[in-house]
């Protein structure tokens, strides 16, 4: 049985692609197949951007079309001993590995503030920190990207490593930097702003940077209260974009996620991985596949961006 809503979402796919003169592909067709209140999952494009994910729940263990599978490691409190399972499940399905290292505890009690946290870094003395967790990934099969402390200039108070005085967080980057280099010479660096503004006072200079990885999040309501109107993905990241491009690396979207209604999901589901003129540079989208762990403003909660809302979420990331 079709249901209603497999109409609303079918109608709405297709309007997409008929208001570009283009019949619907086949990934695009099956997606409008499906509830998309139930599953999200955006439509791989052939000829657009590689799709990575962040996917704790398995969800995409068996889509061959991913590219990269995305891990985040704390740097205190962590078990670093069952690392090369990760590595095994990359290798199994041919998926490269982007690895978000994030210096601070996921348990609260163990973190400190954020000038206590700058001092012991620019001090060296978290840098066991950082060699402990190279250490666990030297033995990796699969490529390797390593970002850490992302969104350095994302304003909301969210990360102890955020708003640092830009020298500040540049030469922490850089001593990072220095100990990935040294004990992954084949690791490919990310660094990786939210999209503010002020990312520009923060990039650290072309030979420590190999991608720039941005996170662009669209939850409908946020974005009537903020813009009047719901926004697609070409809207939320044009600015990182912009900001970014004329720095000549590859640029990634290294987090992603979406949430709303029927006709929103049904626009995002067929633009996220798909081929802009306007962003050549545009190379790759990693979905993060769990329910939000910051609380947004406004009221709005831990959207859930998970692709698939039929199934239980448990406490994987803390």
């Amino acid at each position: 049985m079709i249901s209603r809503r497999h109409l609303i979402s079918s109608s709405a796919i297709a309007a997409s692609a008929a208001a570009f003169g283009i019949a619907p592909t086949a990934e695009a067709q099956e997606a409008a197949a499906r509830d998309l209140l139930v599953d999200k999952r955006p439509v791989l494009h052939d000829d657009g951007s590689k799709f990575g994910c962040y996917d704790p729940y398995g969800d995409f263990t068996n889509e061959k079309k991913v590219a990269t599978e995305h891990l985040f490691l704390p740097w205190e409190d962590v078990e670093l001993g069952g690392l090369g399972a990760a590595d095994e499940y990359a290798l199994a399905r041919g998926r490269k590995i982007l690895v978000t290292i994030e210096p601070w505890s996921w348990d609260k009690d163990w973190n400190v503030t954020p000038a206590e946290l700058r001092k012991s870094i620019l001090s060296g003395e978290k840098d066991a920190n950082m060699r402990a967790i190279c250490a666990a990934l030297a033995s990796f099969k699969s490529p390797i990207t390593i970002r850490w402390a992302q969104e350095m200039e994302n304003p909301s108070g969210r990360f102890t490593w955020s708003n640092w005085k830009p020298k500040d967080y540049i030469k922490a980057y850089l001593r990072m930097v220095a100990i990935i280099r040294e004990m992954l010479p084949k690791a490919l660096i990310m660094w990786s702003p939210k999209g503010e503004k002020s990312l520009g006072a923060y990039y650290p200079g072309t030979e420590h940077v190999d991608i720039v990885g941005l996170s662009v999040f669209g939850l409908e309501q946020y974005d009537i209260i903020h813009g009047g109107k719901p926004h697609n993905f070409a809207e939320l990241l044009k600015q990182g974009y912009d900001l970014t491009v004329g720095y000549g690396k590859p640029i990634w979207v290294a987090e992603l996620g979406y949430e709303g209604s029927l006709d929103y999901l049904a626009r995002w589901v067929d633009d996220v991985t798909k081929k802009y003129a306007e962003f050549p540079e545009l190379k790759e989208v990693i979905y993060f596949n769990d329910k939000e762990v910051w609380e947004w403003p406004h009221g709005l909660g831990l959207p859930n961006w998970r692709v698939l809302r039929d199934k239980p979420i448990y406490p994987v990331r803390g």
